[in-house]
């Protein structure tokens, strides 16, 4: 896959740690940080939102961001647009080849029926957090809540549609496959490491993935996530309009 981040540029890392199965993780990500997810043992699954940190009413855009880039998932060379056509985060790397961004993720009911109760009274740490409570809590972190709920991306997640249109989950990553998100703005990210709805495993059982903040050098002018499409170009433009204040 396509790797922007110039492997002989260092980086300093500002943060490293595991994120647990059924963990949720919130930061916000400045301008020009990367984060990394990676997936330890293979077969992960990494809900997330997006929004910038500035002024959080400005956030993911799934169709924007699908439609411009004429995709259906994200992976390298790609971006994530917000409602107001500026750019999130760009896909620097990635070893996996396919996040998905269009099922969505799994509320309290949907897991209950799945995998059982799973209460924390029966399972005490070992208990069973579904996405949608996973990410309420990391939103009101922030002053949050419900309303600003929005389609989510999943990472190290294959999902295809046959020819009715009936989605199929594929069988997941491997082991040390990686994803590489750079900030091009402030960037609130919330993850949520908790089963896709597609999953078929009937075993409530996510798998760790490692997290890692750093950070490296700005986009340039022939940066891969900038000149994949002219929507990307005028994406980035758009945002750097807006830190220079002239948007």
């Amino acid at each position: 896959m396509p790797n922007n981040m110039d492997p002989e540029v260092p980086r300093r890392v500002l943060l490293a740690e595991p994120l647990r199965g059924g963990q949720m993780w919130s930061r916000v990500l400045k301008r020009g940080e990367v984060l990394r997810l990676t997936d330890v043992e293979g077969g992960a699954s990494v809900a997330a939102l997006f929004f910038n940190a500035d002024q959080p009413l400005e956030r993911y855009n799934m169709p924007d961001t699908l439609k411009a880039q004429h995709i259906a998932r994200l992976t390298a060379g790609n971006v994530l647009f917000s409602d107001m056509g500026r750019v999130l985060c760009s896909v620097v790397s990635d070893s996996a080849g396919w996040h998905d961004t269009i099922t969505g993720h799994l509320r309290a009911e949907a897991s209950r029926a799945k995998y059982g109760e799973g209460s924390y009274q029966a399972l005490r740490n070992d208990f069973q957090r579904n996405t949608r409570d996973n990410f309420l809590i990391e939103l009101g972190k922030f002053g949050l809540g419900k309303r600003d709920l929005h389609a989510n991306v999943n990472f190290f997640v294959k999902v295809v549609a046959d020819r009715d249109g009936n989605l199929k989950w594929v069988v997941g990553t491997h082991p040390g496959a990686a994803v590489e998100l750079r900030a091009e703005m402030n960037v609130l990210c919330v993850l949520s490491n908790t089963p896709h709805p597609l999953d078929p495993s009937p075993r409530y059982a996510p798998k760790p993935v490692a997290l890692e903040v750093s950070f490296g050098p700005k986009a340039a002018a022939d940066d891969a996530c900038r000149t994949s499409c002219a929507e990307n170009e005028r994406g980035f433009l758009l945002t750097e309009r807006e830190f220079l204040g002239v948007g």
